[in-house]
């Protein structure tokens, strides 16, 4: 069976080497985005699909698109049997979707209808679902509308953010869809129509959407947090500069009936905790004050600088009392 897989994320690479592996299956063309700058030092950087598939010694296309150029022509000269798309980023055209004479099969980072879109496992967690999966499916002109041939559920652990999530379906998705292609070739696939019930979108978080408003309840931000992790990272403010945030948890907030939250001596009683607030925790975590709990800043990342634990982010910022995130 001859393919063409596109694929662009890091997520995407499990299944181009099952694909890879697979004796009955030829991966004749890979298809991905160019390099691009990257980096503090804006260093060229190729892919995760294109490093994986000069590893494992595959025909390589680097380019911006396949609905025409390049991209259109080298896929139709390959003449695959089936196109094979993960986590590519590029809504395929009806003439596209035609070349494959078995169709063109997607794996899709979520149980099908919910969370159709660009962003499903970041839209899961930050809504609080407890459940996921993959869906492996048959990419029509529509948004993740196509009939769906294979799905799997997973649960989402209560520390699994962004990358961990998606890491683990990306390993779960790239066997079933091995299989799913071989369903097809032998006939034998029963592509099975989306309920039309219980649809949900997933566009792509929004830039706006990192920022942390500490008025919010401590399960959301911890949620927000978790979904734009570990990267790009959900953010806040402390001393008018950007603090991103990598993981974080809930706390009691430990103080004293009416003891107002600092980081010394200034703390005592005669006002309540205020929001934004942040003390020292025993450990020297951070801790911040929101609608109705604690939240310890277990891991952060100051601007300009690398990922460290929020007790040695607050060692050199010298929190004093009565300071607050904004």
């Amino acid at each position: 069976m001859r393919v063409v897989f596109l694929g662009n994320d890091p997520w995407s690479v499990p299944t181009l080497e099952a694909l890879a592996n697979a004796d009955d299956v030829d991966v004749e063309l890979v298809v991905t985005n160019p390099a691009r700058p990257a980096g503090r030092g804006s260093r060229l950087t190729s892919t995760a699909v294109a490093d994986a598939a000069r590893a494992l010694g595959l025909e390589l296309l680097e380019v911006e698109g396949v609905r025409s150029g390049d991209g259109r022509a080298a896929i139709e000269a390959s003449r695959p049997d089936a196109l094979v798309v993960v986590a590519y980023g590029e809504l395929l055209t009806p003439d596209v979707l035609s070349v494959p004479p078995l169709g063109t099969v997607n794996l899709h980072f979520s149980l099908l209808p919910r969370w159709r879109g660009a962003a499903p496992v970041q839209r899961a967690i930050l809504e609080g679902d407890e459940l996921t999966g993959v869906s492996v499916m048959l990419l029509d002109e529509g948004l993740d509308t196509g009939p769906v041939l294979v799905a799997r559920e997973e649960p989402i652990l209560p520390d699994d953010d962004t990358g961990s999530l998606g890491a683990r379906l990306a390993e779960i998705g790239a066997p079933l869809v091995v299989d799913a292609l071989r369903g097809l070739d032998a006939d034998t696939a029963s592509p099975a129509p989306q309920s039309p019930g219980g649809a949900t979108t997933a566009p792509k978080l929004l830039p706006e959407e990192r920022s942390i408003d500490w008025r919010q309840p401590a399960d959301a931000i911890v949620r927000r947090v978790r979904a734009f992790a570990p990267s790009p990272g959900a953010t806040t403010t402390f001393r008018e500069t950007a603090l991103k945030l990598v993981r974080v948890e809930i706390r009691e907030l430990g103080l004293a009936p009416g003891a107002r939250p600092g980081a010394g001596p200034g703390a005592g009683p005669g006002v309540g905790p205020r929001v934004g607030a942040v003390w020292l925790d025993r450990d020297g975590t951070p801790t911040v004050v929101t609608s109705d709990g604690g939240i310890a800043l277990l891991e952060v990342g100051p601007a300009g600088r690398g990922r460290m634990s929020g007790a040695d982010w607050a060692r050199g910022a010298r929190i004093r009392p009565e300071e607050r995130f904004a």
